[in-house]
């Protein structure tokens, strides 16, 4: 979706707009605020773990309960319940069903079992992200909201070939919405790779950069064997090395099918209106 002119942007009756970039950038904080400001937001990842891997991540907390003969048979008679309590701003249980791959004595998964729930992730993302214009209709025919912001996690990149217009989840979000790239400093991504170790995200590879990272590391770290590996360091630095490798196709992303905005200006924006005037200022950029 993009614009003649900025002013084409700001004077349409309703405004849909896909946010996208590297994690942490401020794409949840955004979508927060304006929800503030009536406006519509559908987050990717809530969307995965909720109508899209849910049943995966409370069997594995009911796995994990099973263990303990005092909730297992507790289960087994139906006395308790299990479930996800994930939201907007808490996407830990996806997280942790997620996990990393590495020692199982340190909390770590089976390669292959990463691996399996890596394509599990993949299929859902792509069908979240197809389902936004789905919500766009929704959004305003139930609820009566006419502007609507699509919260992305920082894998959309992963599951889209960002010069193919034809490409089934860049069709469905480009010809509903406007897409916006929140570019962010190398300063940010050093921040975002500190709060990472902190605070682990949701975390999606394509299936051959993970095998090509993980014999990688094993080698700079002289591990020979799969279950030797420290899934928290593995994690901390696969999440450098992908943050590093989808940067340019973030942009690319931006340059083929939308726009770009600086993360550091989100922090001038207090409300909805503002919010259109930076969009409207990247519009007049691209055009110049």
């Amino acid at each position: 979706m993009l614009f003649k002119t900025a002013e084409d942007f700001l004077s349409a009756p309703r405004h849909a707009v896909t946010v996208f970039g590297m994690a942490g950038v401020g794409k949840t904080w955004l979508a927060a605020l304006l929800r503030k400001d009536h406006w519509f937001h559908y987050s990717a990842d809530y969307r995965i773990g909720t109508r899209y891997m849910g049943e995966y991540i409370v069997d594995n907390f009911k796995a994990e309960a099973m263990k303990v003969p005092f909730l297992r048979d507790l289960l087994r008679s139906d006395s308790i319940k299990i479930e996800s309590n994930i939201t907007f701003a808490n996407l830990d249980p996806l997280s942790t069903y997620l996990g990393r791959p590495g020692n199982t004595g340190k909390g770590g998964l089976p390669l292959g079992e990463y691996q399996r729930r890596q394509e599990q992730h993949r299929i859902a993302e792509i069908d979240a992200l197809k389902d936004v214009p789905y919500f766009i209709e929704r959004a305003e025919k139930i609820y009566g909201y006419s502007n609507f912001i699509a919260d992305t996690g920082g894998s959309l990149i992963e599951v889209v070939d960002p010069d193919n217009a034809e490409d089934p989840v860049i069709k469905a979000l480009a010809d509903s919405t406007l897409l916006v790239y929140l570019r962010g400093t190398d300063a940010d991504a050093n921040k975002l790779v500190e709060r990472f170790k902190a605070s682990p995200k949701p975390m999606y590879y394509q299936p051959h950069f993970l095998i090509e990272k993980w014999d990688e590391f094993k080698r700079l770290n002289n591990v020979k064997d799969d279950g030797e590996v420290d899934p928290d360091a593995f994690g901390a630095w696969g999440f450098e090395a992908l943050l590093k490798d989808r940067l340019p196709r973030y942009q690319k992303l931006a340059d083929n099918f939308g726009y770009t905005i600086e993360a550091s200006d989100l922090a001038t924006v207090r409300d909805g209106d503002e919010f259109l005037d930076l969009v409207a200022g990247a519009i007049r950029k691209r055009m110049r």
